[in-house]
């Protein structure tokens, strides 16, 4: 990996992934993305992970894409690349996901973090989707998943005008959780991911799932999906152990299985 780290076990069941372009601000570019891609999918099958945290640096999430790498292309180039397929992968990661972000999430990096579960940000942190300065619009979801966050009349705003908002801000709209001091933002995300861990990861996943899926579906289908994982972890022995362990009021020790 020459532009993201990994560490499979920063803390308990939790692994941790660092943008690693400084110099560029963390832009997003092709082998980043792949790189990204594939360390999800590596943890997705680690049995000692149970969530992930992904990162920058203090001073960027990632500042969007790498224009560089698409400034000369035609739109028969973009359609041959396909770039958004690996944004395609990479939401189909299974396991609870977090973005701890300080700094700039711009353009593909503010996508980048929305991509993500829940969103711990530092009270530096800026987002915004500013691709109408350079004559283009969001192509990995800016549009999609920030008018499901905060609202079709903020979302029109900050994708017509460049508007950034703040972190404040953003945890006021509710596309952030939580908004901490910049020196500790990444260990409130990794705290966060520590109590997640320490549930049943199956229904973690499945629970995941459930909300996303409110997302893409009417109310009904909804309401069936969640039933249907619902019912499947009585086949788990979390379940058991974990409504044992309430009886006995004890704590539960959850295996995954």
């Amino acid at each position: 990996m020459e532009f993201i780290t990994v560490e499979a076990q920063y803390a308990p069941y939790v692994a941790l992934i660092r943008l690693n372009r400084p110099k560029e601000l963390n832009a997003l570019n092709l082998q980043l993305m792949g790189e990204l891609r594939d360390a999800l999918k590596a943890l997705d099958a680690d049995d000692t992970v149970r969530t992930i945290v992904l990162t920058g640096n203090e001073r960027a999430f990632a500042a969007g894409a790498d224009i560089k790498q698409m400034a000369g292309k035609t739109a028969i180039d973009m359609l041959t690349v396909d770039q958004f397929s690996t944004w395609d992968q990479i939401k189909k990661t299974k396991k609870p996901l977090i973005a701890a972000v300080s700094g700039f999430a711009l353009g593909g990096g503010c996508e980048l973090s929305m991509t993500c579960d829940m969103i711990v940000a530092s009270e530096t942190a800026q987002f915004g989707q500013p691709e109408i300065k350079i004559g283009v619009m969001p192509g990995a979801g800016g549009t999609q998943r920030l008018t499901r966050a905060i609202g079709k009349a903020r979302a029109m705003e900050m994708v017509l005008t460049g508007k950034f908002i703040s972190a404040e801000e953003a945890e006021r709209f509710g596309l952030v959780n939580k908004v901490v001091p910049v020196e500790v933002y990444l260990e409130e995300a990794v705290k966060l991911a520590s109590t997640i861990a320490q549930m049943s990861p199956i229904a973690s996943q499945l629970a995941k799932e459930a909300v996303n899926r409110s997302y893409e579906t009417h109310l009904d289908e909804g309401l069936h999906f969640e039933r249907k994982n619902f019912y499947l972890l009585f086949a788990s022995e979390d379940q058991t152990e974990g409504m044992n362990a309430f009886v006995e009021k004890r704590a539960p020790e959850f295996k995954g299985k």
